[in-house]
Protein backbone atom coordinates (compact mmCIF):
# COMPACT_ATOMS: atom_id res chain seq x y z
CA UNK A 1 0.00 0.00 0.00
CA UNK A 2 2.97 2.43 -0.15
CA UNK A 3 3.09 3.04 -2.96
CA UNK A 4 -0.17 3.65 -3.96
CA UNK A 5 -0.50 6.39 -0.57
CA UNK A 6 2.60 8.05 -2.23
CA UNK A 7 0.52 7.71 -5.57
CA UNK A 8 -2.77 8.77 -4.21
CA UNK A 9 -1.40 11.06 -1.71
CA UNK A 10 -1.19 14.65 -4.39
CA UNK A 11 -4.79 14.31 -5.04
CA UNK A 12 -5.85 14.51 -1.19
CA UNK A 13 -8.86 17.69 -0.82
CA UNK A 14 -8.87 16.31 3.21
CA UNK A 15 -10.15 19.37 5.28
CA UNK A 16 -8.49 18.71 8.83
CA UNK A 17 -10.85 19.34 11.96
CA UNK A 18 -11.85 17.86 15.19
CA UNK A 19 -15.35 16.59 14.31
CA UNK A 20 -17.52 13.97 14.73
CA UNK A 21 -17.64 12.93 11.13
CA UNK A 22 -13.90 13.26 10.75
CA UNK A 23 -13.86 10.51 13.90
CA UNK A 24 -15.78 8.18 12.20
CA UNK A 25 -14.51 4.90 10.24
CA UNK A 26 -14.02 5.18 6.55
CA UNK A 27 -15.75 1.86 6.36
CA UNK A 28 -18.43 3.43 7.59
CA UNK A 29 -18.84 6.33 6.15
CA UNK A 30 -18.55 4.55 2.52
CA UNK A 31 -20.93 1.88 3.43
CA UNK A 32 -23.25 4.99 4.41
CA UNK A 33 -22.85 6.71 1.21
CA UNK A 34 -23.30 3.25 -0.54
CA UNK A 35 -26.41 2.90 1.21
CA UNK A 36 -28.01 6.20 1.09
CA UNK A 37 -27.32 6.23 -2.75
CA UNK A 38 -29.32 3.11 -3.44
CA UNK A 39 -31.79 4.88 -1.45
CA UNK A 40 -32.13 7.96 -3.24
CA UNK A 41 -32.27 6.27 -6.82
CA UNK A 42 -35.48 4.75 -5.44
CA UNK A 43 -37.07 8.22 -4.10
CA UNK A 44 -39.68 9.32 -6.43
CA UNK A 45 -40.93 12.26 -4.29
CA UNK A 46 -39.67 15.69 -3.04
CA UNK A 47 -40.65 14.35 0.57
CA UNK A 48 -37.16 11.76 0.10
CA UNK A 49 -35.07 15.09 -1.48
CA UNK A 50 -35.71 17.04 1.37
CA UNK A 51 -34.52 13.96 3.52
CA UNK A 52 -31.26 13.92 1.51
CA UNK A 53 -31.28 18.14 1.90
CA UNK A 54 -31.55 17.89 5.64
CA UNK A 55 -29.16 14.96 5.94
CA UNK A 56 -26.39 17.05 3.54
CA UNK A 57 -26.82 19.98 5.86
CA UNK A 58 -26.44 18.11 9.02
CA UNK A 59 -23.46 16.29 7.52
CA UNK A 60 -21.92 19.63 7.02
CA UNK A 61 -22.56 21.17 9.65
CA UNK A 62 -21.39 18.61 11.99
CA UNK A 63 -17.89 18.22 9.74
CA UNK A 64 -17.67 21.74 10.17
CA UNK A 65 -15.25 21.55 6.30
CA UNK A 66 -17.12 25.30 5.67
CA UNK A 67 -19.28 26.30 2.59
CA UNK A 68 -16.18 26.91 0.63
CA UNK A 69 -14.26 23.74 0.84
CA UNK A 70 -17.18 22.34 -0.21
CA UNK A 71 -18.68 24.41 -2.72
CA UNK A 72 -15.12 24.07 -4.50
CA UNK A 73 -16.06 20.44 -4.59
CA UNK A 74 -19.09 21.04 -6.72
CA UNK A 75 -17.55 23.46 -8.99
CA UNK A 76 -17.45 20.72 -11.88
CA UNK A 77 -21.67 20.26 -11.87
CA UNK A 78 -21.72 23.65 -12.86
CA UNK A 79 -21.28 22.49 -16.39
CA UNK A 80 -22.77 18.49 -15.69
CA UNK A 81 -25.89 20.02 -13.90
CA UNK A 82 -27.45 21.88 -16.59
CA UNK A 83 -26.78 19.22 -19.89
CA UNK A 84 -28.48 16.76 -17.33
CA UNK A 85 -31.54 19.43 -16.50
CA UNK A 86 -31.86 20.01 -20.25
CA UNK A 87 -31.95 16.65 -21.35
CA UNK A 88 -34.44 14.89 -18.42
CA UNK A 89 -36.79 18.23 -19.05
CA UNK A 90 -36.94 16.97 -22.95
CA UNK A 91 -37.07 13.43 -21.78
CA UNK A 92 -39.90 13.82 -18.92
CA UNK A 93 -40.84 17.76 -18.02
CA UNK A 94 -39.64 19.66 -15.89
CA UNK A 95 -40.80 18.45 -12.69
CA UNK A 96 -38.59 15.79 -12.94
CA UNK A 97 -36.03 17.06 -14.67
CA UNK A 98 -35.55 19.04 -11.13
CA UNK A 99 -35.92 16.03 -8.80
CA UNK A 100 -33.24 13.99 -10.51
CA UNK A 101 -31.08 17.07 -11.26
CA UNK A 102 -31.86 18.32 -7.26
CA UNK A 103 -31.05 14.42 -6.33
CA UNK A 104 -27.41 14.37 -8.20
CA UNK A 105 -26.39 17.42 -6.68
CA UNK A 106 -27.21 16.56 -3.12
CA UNK A 107 -25.63 13.08 -3.55
CA UNK A 108 -22.49 14.14 -4.83
CA UNK A 109 -22.48 17.02 -2.00
CA UNK A 110 -22.90 14.30 0.48
CA UNK A 111 -19.82 12.26 -1.29
CA UNK A 112 -17.76 15.18 -1.39
CA UNK A 113 -18.17 15.56 2.26
CA UNK A 114 -17.00 11.73 2.72
CA UNK A 115 -13.54 12.73 0.59
CA UNK A 116 -13.33 16.23 2.51
CA UNK A 117 -13.12 14.39 5.98
CA UNK A 118 -11.84 11.46 5.05
CA UNK A 119 -7.76 10.96 4.53
CA UNK A 120 -6.69 8.99 0.96
CA UNK A 121 -5.23 6.37 3.37
CA UNK A 122 -8.20 5.52 5.44
CA UNK A 123 -9.97 5.48 2.39
CA UNK A 124 -7.67 3.00 0.87
CA UNK A 125 -7.40 0.85 3.65
CA UNK A 126 -11.26 0.86 3.57
CA UNK A 127 -11.98 -0.23 0.10
CA UNK A 128 -8.62 -2.97 0.22
CA UNK A 129 -10.46 -4.35 2.94
CA UNK A 130 -13.79 -4.85 1.37
CA UNK A 131 -12.34 -6.24 -1.58
CA UNK A 132 -10.57 -8.66 -0.16
CA UNK A 133 -12.96 -11.18 -0.85
CA UNK A 134 -12.76 -10.70 -4.29
CA UNK A 135 -8.88 -11.89 -4.51
CA UNK A 136 -10.96 -15.76 -5.02
CA UNK A 137 -11.99 -14.17 -8.30
CA UNK A 138 -8.10 -12.57 -9.39
CA UNK A 139 -9.49 -9.46 -8.15
CA UNK A 140 -6.17 -6.76 -6.51
CA UNK A 141 -7.71 -5.36 -3.84
CA UNK A 142 -5.03 -2.74 -3.64
CA UNK A 143 -5.85 -1.91 -7.76
CA UNK A 144 -9.24 -1.47 -6.62
CA UNK A 145 -8.64 1.07 -3.91
CA UNK A 146 -6.24 2.86 -5.77
CA UNK A 147 -8.73 3.93 -9.61
CA UNK A 148 -11.08 4.75 -7.01
CA UNK A 149 -9.09 6.72 -4.96
CA UNK A 150 -7.99 8.43 -8.34
CA UNK A 151 -10.95 9.00 -10.04
CA UNK A 152 -12.97 10.64 -6.69
CA UNK A 153 -9.88 12.69 -7.08
CA UNK A 154 -9.49 13.83 -10.56
CA UNK A 155 -12.56 15.60 -10.31
CA UNK A 156 -11.45 18.58 -8.57
CA UNK A 157 -7.92 18.42 -11.32
CA UNK A 158 -10.73 18.80 -13.97
CA UNK A 159 -12.37 21.38 -12.71
CA UNK A 160 -9.15 23.34 -12.23
CA UNK A 161 -7.78 22.65 -15.72
CA UNK A 162 -11.72 23.44 -16.89
CA UNK A 163 -11.23 26.88 -15.50
CA UNK A 164 -7.76 27.50 -16.48
CA UNK A 165 -9.07 26.89 -20.42
CA UNK A 166 -11.98 28.99 -20.10
CA UNK A 167 -9.44 31.85 -18.54
CA UNK A 168 -7.42 31.60 -21.69
CA UNK A 169 -10.32 31.06 -24.07
CA UNK A 170 -11.60 34.76 -22.62
CA UNK A 171 -7.79 36.28 -22.88
CA UNK A 172 -8.37 35.49 -26.66
CA UNK A 173 -11.21 36.70 -27.09
CA UNK A 174 -13.25 33.14 -27.79
CA UNK A 175 -15.68 33.03 -25.32
CA UNK A 176 -18.31 31.15 -27.96
CA UNK A 177 -15.70 29.09 -29.55
CA UNK A 178 -16.57 25.64 -28.67
CA UNK A 179 -13.39 24.15 -30.55
CA UNK A 180 -11.14 26.52 -28.21
CA UNK A 181 -12.36 25.26 -25.23
CA UNK A 182 -12.38 21.76 -25.85
CA UNK A 183 -9.65 20.77 -27.92
CA UNK A 184 -7.35 22.76 -25.06
CA UNK A 185 -9.15 20.68 -22.01
CA UNK A 186 -8.67 16.84 -23.91
CA UNK A 187 -5.32 17.37 -24.55
CA UNK A 188 -4.87 18.98 -21.43
CA UNK A 189 -6.69 16.22 -19.95
CA UNK A 190 -4.22 13.30 -21.68
CA UNK A 191 -1.48 15.14 -20.28
CA UNK A 192 -2.25 14.85 -17.08
CA UNK A 193 -3.02 11.39 -17.70
CA UNK A 194 0.48 10.38 -18.91
CA UNK A 195 2.18 11.97 -15.78
CA UNK A 196 0.46 9.87 -13.90
CA UNK A 197 0.62 7.00 -15.22
CA UNK A 198 4.27 7.90 -14.89
CA UNK A 199 4.28 8.75 -11.49
CA UNK A 200 2.32 5.24 -10.92
CA UNK A 201 5.18 3.80 -13.10
CA UNK A 202 8.49 5.61 -10.81
CA UNK A 203 6.51 4.21 -7.79
CA UNK A 204 6.04 0.83 -8.94
CA UNK A 205 2.39 0.45 -9.15
CA UNK A 206 2.46 -0.87 -12.66
CA UNK A 207 4.13 -4.16 -11.24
Amino acid sequence: MGALRSATGLFGAYVPRDSVVHRAPAGLKLGALALVSVAVLLVRSWWGVGALGALVLGVAVASRVGARALLAQLRPLVWLVPAVLALQWWAHGPARAALLSTRLVLLVALAALVVLTTRTTEVLDAVERGARPLRVVGVRPERVALVLALAIRSVPVLATLADDVRDAQRARGHERDLRAFAVPLVVGTLRRADALGDALRARGVDD
